[in-house]
């Protein structure tokens, strides 16, 4: 029963986290379970449950609210949704070990992109669909591997290459996760990665943080925003790194 309570609250938070940052959860849902005991692999499985819960419902949110362009991140989500097949294999193949340090430099990589972009612009790039297609594949193969949506990625490449604004990129990071989390489950789900009944309890909790976290969003000025974003990444990044040095060196 304390578990549950756990994993509710666990939940809760995430989804809150999902709702503002526009992640699916699985970057701070991953490293919490790994804290509380679960195997990494484990971990991931519950994670991918979360993600789709939590970016379904929290797209429908941003959609409503009017910050959510379908038609700009549906080329990049299919990508996602095809790379994210690839998912159990390179489970299968990488180490637990491994996994984590992908892991943590997908967290660097998205702290510098958010860090070095200081310059805003009004319009955005066009980019040909055929290269928003790869970049999705890639996102959604790796991304599901390590219990994350992809969005960690994605919403730095989408600020600081393709000039959208921060609003609408976490947006459409989120709307991504549907993509590759629906993908990833299937794929997973196939294998037999699940922790269902964890999975869906948490996903459920999340469902009222996502709320919460996206009503925030809105509440916040983009410059403490990206400042917040940078603060977050930086954590995840901290701590993983203290994860596998103590454990691994």
């Amino acid at each position: 029963m304390i578990e549950i309570i756990e994993l509710l609250f666990l939940g809760a938070a995430v989804g809150t986290l999902s709702g503002f940052f526009g992640i699916g959860g699985g970057t701070i849902l991953v490293p919490a379970l790994l804290l509380m005991g679960y195997d990494m692999k484990v971990a991931i499985g519950i994670s991918v449950v979360q993600m789709a819960f939590a970016s379904i419902y929290g797209s429908y949110l941003n959609l409503k609210k009017g910050t959510l362009d379908v038609k700009m991140v549906a080329v990049i989500g299919v990508g996602g949704f095809v790379g994210a097949l690839l998912s159990p294999f390179i489970i299968q193949t990488l180490s637990a070990a491994t996994l984590e340090w992908i892991f943590l430099s997908f967290v660097l990589f998205a702290l510098t992109r958010l860090f070095f972009k200081t310059k805003e612009h009004v319009d955005g790039r066009t980019i040909h669909p055929a290269i928003l297609f790869i970049i999705g594949a890639i996102l959604g193969a790796f991304a599901i591997s390590i219990g994350v949506g992809g969005s960690i990625l994605l919403v730095p490449i989408l600020v600081g290459f393709l000039h959208v604004p921060l609003k609408n990129a976490v947006s459409a990071g989120l709307f991504f996760v549907v993509f590759s989390s629906v993908s990833g489950l299937i794929g997973l789900s196939i294998a037999g990665n699940i922790d269902y009944e964890s999975g869906v309890v948490i996903g459920l909790a999340s469902l009222v943080g996502v709320a919460g976290g996206i009503w925030l969003k809105h509440q916040t000025k983009d410059a403490h925003h990206k400042m917040a974003l940078v603060l977050f990444y930086i954590g995840v990044a901290l701590y993983l790194l203290y994860r596998l040095v103590g454990q691994n060196g």
